[in-house]
C-alpha cells in the first residue's frame, strides 16, 4: 500500500483511527488541564495566605509530583487509586465500580498538572503590583472580590506563558497514557503501525499532528496574552 492509501480516512486506511486519537488527547488533556488550573489556584492562594498546615502539606504535594517520574505517578494513580477505590466499596459493602478510562486519565493528569500550575500561578500572584493590592484592601474589599476584580486579572499576564507551557506539556503526556491501553494518538499510532509494518509513515503523521496542535496552541495562547497585557506600557528599545 503507498503512503496516501495507509493513511486514507477509509479502510483499510488508518487516517480515521489517527484522528480519532487525536480527539481523545485533546479530550483528555482539555480535563486535565483545566482540573489543573482549579488545583493550581486554590494551591497558589494556600501557599501564599493558608496557614502553616496548609503550606507544609501543598508544599509536599508539589515536591512529590515534581520529582516522581510522570509515568510512574500515572501507574501509581491510575492501577493503585482505582483499586483502593474499590476496596473502600467493597468494605463498605457496595459492588466494585468500574471507572472511566476518561475520567481516571483526566484525573491522573489533572494532578501532575495542579502540581506545577500551583508554582506558575502562585509567581504570578507574588508578580503583581503590591500597591494594587494594598489599595484594595484600603478600601474594605474582602478577599474574594479581591481575587476577582483585582488579583486574578492582574496576574494573568505574568501566568499566561507559563500555562502555555503546561497545556502543551499536557498534550504530550496524554501519550504516556497509552501505558494503560487508553486509546489516544499514541496508541492507536502504535496499532496502525503494528498492523502494517509501516513504522515511520505512521510515526511520522502523528509527529506531524503532534506539531500542527503545538502550533494552532502556541498561536491561541500568544492572542490570550496580547488580549490580557493589553493596556499595558510597551517598553522602548534602543532608548538611550
Amino acid at each position: 500500500m503507498t503512503t496516501l492509501e495507509l493513511l486514507a480516512l477509509e479502510p483499510p486506511g488508518w487516517g480515521a483511527n489517527l484522528l480519532r486519537g487525536l480527539a481523545n488527547s485533546v479530550q483528555i488533556a482539555l480535563g486535565a488541564y483545566l482540573l489543573g488550573l482549579l488545583i493550581g489556584t486554590a494551591g497558589a492562594y494556600g501557599k501564599l495566605y493558608g496557614g502553616k498546615i496548609t503550606r507544609d502539606l501543598l508544599a509536599i504535594y508539589t515536591t512529590l509530583v515534581r520529582a516522581v517520574p510522570e509515568l510512574i505517578l500515572i501507574l501509581i494513580l491510575y492501577f493503585g487509586l482505582t483499586d483502593l477505590i474499590n476496596q473502600a466499596m467493597v468494605a463498605f459493602g457496595y459492588d466494585r465500580i468500574q471507572i472511566s478510562g476518561v475520567a481516571a486519565g483526566i484525573a491522573v493528569l489533572g494532578v501532575v498538572q495542579g502540581a506545577y500550575a500551583t508554582e506558575v500561578l502562585r509567581g504570578a500572584i507574588q508578580a503583581v503590583p503590591p500597591g494594587q493590592i494594598e489599595a484594595a484592601r484600603a478600601m474594605g474589599m474582602p478577599p474574594a472580590m479581591l481575587a476577582r476584580r483585582i488579583t486574578l486579572p492582574a496576574m494573568l499576564g505574568f501566568a499566561i506563558p507559563g500555562m502555555a507551557n503546561l497545556w502543551l506539556i499536557a498534550t504530550k503526556d496524554t501519550a504516556l497514557l497509552a501505558v494503560v491501553g487508553f486509546a489516544e494518538l499514541t496508541q492507536e499510532t502504535r496499532q496502525a503501525a503494528g498492523a502494517t509494518k509501516a513504522f515511520f509513515t505512521f510515526f511520522f503523521a502523528a509527529g506531524i499532528l503532534y506539531l500542527i496542535l503545538t502550533l494552532v496552541s502556541t498561536w491561541g495562547f500568544s492572542r490570550i496574552e496580547a488580549w490580557a497585557r493589553r493596556g499595558e506600557p510597551k517598553s522602548r528599545g534602543g532608548a538611550m
